[in-house]
């Protein structure tokens, strides 16, 4: 009997188990002559021009890092090429009835490797406690142990020094190989959070060799995932290769990645691929219609995909920039509702978007922070829930809005002693020339609708490296475009950046508190989730219709032109598992725009098969 898969596949068909009506469905659309294997080996080259301030994945809220570490350290689960979680260090896992205790078992024989290969440990349950009593040490600054004790009981404790004793904190090593957590309330999306960072491993012992050298370079950091971190040299290189010893080394299949540190990078390596002396490299604006027009070159690119990030201008309600900006103008001007939404209504968010995406300036336009298609309730889509599906469907750009607000503002604003035109300082990355024209188009495109005597939009710009420190963090902006990417599956990962106090983007709360209560009582819902998640969608959309954030994209986007199939790799809505190589194969030549389109048409359709599959 010649089997029915067999027979069905050879002929191009789709072959799927249904496991909930254990039935078997064939597809018969063929694939479409996209590539879709790649070979096995080779290097993976490109340039950067931002380079890293740290390794210490346990402290650094940098995406960056995030995205490197991911490539040489596992956690207990990971997200497959379809946004499904697996098992990875973690063989199995046990969840109590209450939803409170997690309880996994580790895959024994995971070694801890130096930057030349040499075994330092065994991976264990104790190097989970370690790593939260590190990331929990207040004296350690970890940016990301909010998240921690987010979900795990006794760390915001233990963390704010209420307690000492660490052994109140739900984060137990049962014995070598067995790890347990205890939540201080039901999360059902908390295997999506141990994705991030800050619930990766580290080794005691040498953590406590290293000390303040700690992820530094690569001499003091121990890898255990799909690559060795060989070389971190600042200002010069990054390489990682193949980990021979890697549990699931059959799914590596690019022996080495090189980064090279240039300066110029975004203005290089356009020219470099075509030379093949990188294997990757996004293609600014300014070039892409020369591009396009050359019959040699026009199949070298494609679109880049849509990512989870979130992209907004963001108002800085506690300005600490230079006195020439008149940062106390700005805060009091800020402040007024109806000057917010002059910004608001009066920014052309598609003329900005030509920028970055001169032939289809809409794909990645958003009206709300929280993405389409990032999570959904009882079949419905989270941003289509009644609160901001009223969001969805508002006007944005509209110059008579804006001139209508404008004029409310200047009356109320003269009467509180604001000068104008109001100074609006608004950083950008010297690293990026796509931002670069963006904030040129801004500061034009505003000007002359609101009037030069209205508002003064000043661009300045900043270098890549050290670029958020500079600016964001320091408070060092009146407007900016920034982001945020959601550390796990749940509309509460897009609401960080606007908690109260939070001075690493905008403390709303000096203006609204209104926002918080709001935030507040959607996380204070964990048995119900689609009242939760309705509770979600009222605070944002408060926070956007009163013009406390101008919401913009989602991230990715542009073109690239790659060896890289952008279907291929681990694909997570949450974390930093999109940056890993892991089941990444190189091209033999890059894909072109039609290809990509099919691509996706053929990742989405099974994707959709894989999340039912696994019941999701």
């Amino acid at each position: 009997m010649v089997p029915l898969r067999f027979v069905a596949e050879s002929l191009g068909a789709q072959v799927e188990w249904v496991e909930a009506t254990r039935t078997v469905t064939i597809t018969d659309t063929p694939y479409p002559a996209v590539p879709t294997v790649g070979r096995t080996g080779g290097e993976f080259r490109t340039l950067y021009s931002a380079e890293l301030t740290t390794l210490n994945y346990l402290t650094t809220g940098t995406f960056a890092v995030h995205t490197l570490v991911a490539n040489a350290i596992d956690g207990l689960v990971e997200f497959d090429t379809f946004g499904v979680l697996q098992p990875s260090l973690a063989k199995h896992w046990t969840i109590s009835p209450d939803g409170l205790v997690y309880t996994f078992t580790l895959r024994e024989g995971v070694p801890w490797l130096t930057w030349d290969g040499r075994e330092y440990a065994e991976v264990v349950a104790q190097d989970f406690v370690d790593s939260a009593r590190y990331v929990l040490t207040r004296a350690n600054a970890s940016a990301t142990a909010n998240i921690v004790f987010r979900f795990i009981r006794g760390a915001e404790e233990f963390f704010n020094g209420t307690t000492t004793d660490f052994s109140t904190v739900g984060v137990r090593a049962l014995d070598r190989y067995t790890v347990q957590y205890t939540l201080k309330a039901p999360a059902t999306f908390f295997l999506s959070a141990l994705t991030y960072v800050c619930f990766f491993p580290v080794n005691g012992a040498f953590l406590a060799e290293t000390g303040a050298r700690f992820a530094t370079d690569h001499r003091t950091f121990l890898s255990n995932g799909a690559y060795i971190l060989r070389a971190h040299v600042p200002q010069n290189r990054r390489e990682l290769v193949k980990n021979t010893r890697y549990w699931d080394s059959d799914n590596v299949h690019i022996d080495r990645l090189f980064f090279q540190f240039n300066r110029e990078a975004a203005q290089l390596a356009p020219e470099m691929f075509v030379r093949g002396e990188v294997s990757s490299a996004s293609i600014p604006t300014a070039i892409i219609d020369g591009w396009r027009l050359d019959p040699t070159r026009r199949d070298l690119i494609r679109p880049a995909p849509v990512g989870a990030f979130a992209f907004w201008h963001g108002f800085n309600f506690d300005p600490r920039f230079a006195a020439q900006f008149e940062p106390e103008n700005w805060r009091r001007a800020v402040r007024n509702l109806n000057f917010r939404k002059t910004i608001f209504h009066g920014l052309d968010r598609v003329a900005a978007m030509l920028t970055f995406d001169p032939f289809d300036p809409t794909r990645q336009l958003s009206n709300t922070i929280t993405p389409v298609n990032f999570i959904s309730v009882d079949g419905v889509d989270y941003t289509e829930l009644p609160a901001l599906r009223a969001v969805q469907e508002m006007t944005v750009f509209s110059q008579a809005l804006a001139l209508t607000h404008r004029n409310r503002a200047l009356s109320e604003l003269r009467a509180q002693g604001v000068t104008f035109p109001i100074k609006v300082k608004m950083p950008f990355s010297t690293g990026s020339p796509d931002w670069t024209n963006r904030v040129q188009v801004i500061k034009q495109q505003m000007e002359n609708l609101l009037g030069r005597d209205f508002i003064e939009i000043i661009p300045v710009g900043y270098p890549p490296t050290g670029f958020l420190d500079a600016t964001r963090r320091a408070g060092n902006y009146a407007l900016q475009e920034v982001n945020w990417g959601p550390d796990f599956l749940d509309p509460e990962a897009y609401t960080m950046p606007f908690e109260a106090g939070n001075r690493s983007y905008s403390d709303i709360a000096l203006v609204d508190t209104n926002y918080q209560r709001l935030l507040d009582a959607a996380k204070a819902e964990v048995s119900n989730k689609r009242r939760r998640f309705e509770l979600f969608a009222a605070a944002e959309a408060y926070l956007i219709q009163n013009a406390l954030v101008i919401p913009y994209r989602v991230g990715g986007g542009g073109y690239v032109a790659s060896l890289l199939h952008p279907f291929q790799g681990p694909f997570a809505a949450a974390g930093p598992s999109t940056g890993k190589f892991k089941f990444q194969r190189l091209l033999e030549r890059p894909m072109n725009i039609a290809q990509f389109n099919e691509a996706q048409l053929i990742w989405n359709r099974d994707r959709v098969a894989a999340l039912r599959k696994a019941g999701q």
